[in-house]
């Protein structure tokens, strides 16, 4: 992966990503924007986790522009490069799949990963957990919240050992998700 990370090319994949996503919402009952998600994945790597990587941090900008918008990897490619389009296609689902298959892909390729995809995968999931808490989807039963909730902590095991403060960050996030959950 590349060096620090330069406003401009941060800012652009931002900006691109918001175009991409600006028709998207999250499924809360204010249908927050899609692209909160995106800069919130974005600002753990760098805050929380003190990722100064760019290609990271570029990638997590962009980490869902494949698997939910009409984006391209040669699209990637061409507008930032071979580094980051590989990252965001190391953590991009396979949406032909069915959606069970998808998750146990996760868990299993998880291990396997790259240190840059095992960061933005931990940070992924501890914005999920964060909306979980914070502003559910509407119709989410308990059940399903305490599945997801299972579900991320056996992904975030094959990631472990990439960066100790992210990894506290979904152990403590995690906590309070099951704490609130009762």
């Amino acid at each position: 992966m590349s060096g620090v990370c330069t406003t401009e090319a941060l800012l652009s994949a931002l900006a691109f990503a918001a175009d991409r996503h600006r028709r998207q919402r999250r499924k809360d009952a204010d249908l927050t924007p899609y692209i909160n998600h995106v800069i919130a994945v974005t600002t753990i790597l760098a805050v929380e986790g003190g990722v100064t990587d760019g290609t990271l941090l570029v990638a997590a900008a962009l980490h869902d522009t494949v698997e939910d918008t009409g984006t391209t990897f040669d699209e990637l490619l061409g507008r930032f490069g071979r580094d980051v389009r590989d990252l965001v296609a190391e953590v991009t689902d396979d949406k032909s799949l069915p959606k069970a298959v998808r998750k146990q892909l996760q868990i299993v390729h998880a291990p396997a990963s790259s240190l840059g995809a095992k960061q933005l995968k931990v940070a992924d999931k501890i914005a999920n957990l964060r909306d979980l808490i914070l502003a559910p989807p509407a119709g989410w039963p308990l059940a399903r919240r305490l599945e997801y909730f299972d579900w991320a902590e056996r992904v975030v095991a094959g990631c472990r050992g990439a960066n100790g403060r992210l990894e506290g960050a979904f152990d403590l996030t995690l906590g309070e998700a099951r704490r609130r959950a009762g």
